[in-house]
């Protein structure tokens, strides 16, 4: 899971991160996620733990001050570094689902997608629009296949999904799809 650190400016990310972990531990999906108790973050973990569910942070060292480590999770692992952290999450995943978020949001998700792209993977990606939250995300992959820098087929990498009730439809059968080759650069 990738999100703010922060609640952001529409009370309706909130509202979604709450929902989407009740969601996840309705259904019986561990949330794997960044480790902070702080933002859409914790509102996402908090919402997981209160409705039973299983949540594991994996947190950069140096964030524990800056993102306020959550001390109630499941399981907290600490990293060495940003990129530890990342290729541990990946590594413990087996979807991804991107919230609202700032620059740390995108980059999250911009690099799952990427690595999907580079055949490193096949492990399902959504997004998560929110609010409108997903249209800079989207219009900035639309402009690099519009101006020729990446291939319409990278448009397979990853599934957008309109709110919380959509995105656990998508994710609650979800499996791994087999790379087609078309997303390829």
């Amino acid at each position: 899971m990738f999100c703010g650190s922060s609640f952001g400016g529409d009370p309706a990310y909130r509202q979604a991160a709450e929902a989407f972990g009740a969601g996840l531990a309705d259904a019986g999906i561990r949330l794997v996620y960044g480790g902070g108790r702080i933002g859409l973050m914790g509102a996402l973990a908090d919402a997981v733990l209160a409705a039973g569910g299983e949540v594991f942070g994996v947190l950069p060292d140096f964030l524990r001050t800056t993102e306020i480590g959550h001390d109630r999770l499941t399981r907290l692992e600490i990293t060495d570094s940003m990129h530890t952290r990342k290729r541990r999450m990946f590594e413990l995943a087996d979807a991804f689902v991107s919230f609202p978020g700032g620059i740390g949001t995108l980059d999250e998700t911009i690099e799952i997608i990427t690595w999907r792209q580079l055949g490193l993977h096949t492990k399902p990606i959504l997004i998560c629009n929110i609010a409108g939250s997903a249209q800079g995300l989207i219009g900035a992959i639309e402009g690099a296949i519009a101006r020729g820098f990446a291939a319409p087929g990278l448009r397979t990498a990853y599934a957008v999904t309109e709110g919380v009730a959509a995105l656990l439809a998508r994710l609650t059968p979800l499996q791994p799809a087999p790379p087609t080759g078309a997303d390829r650069l």
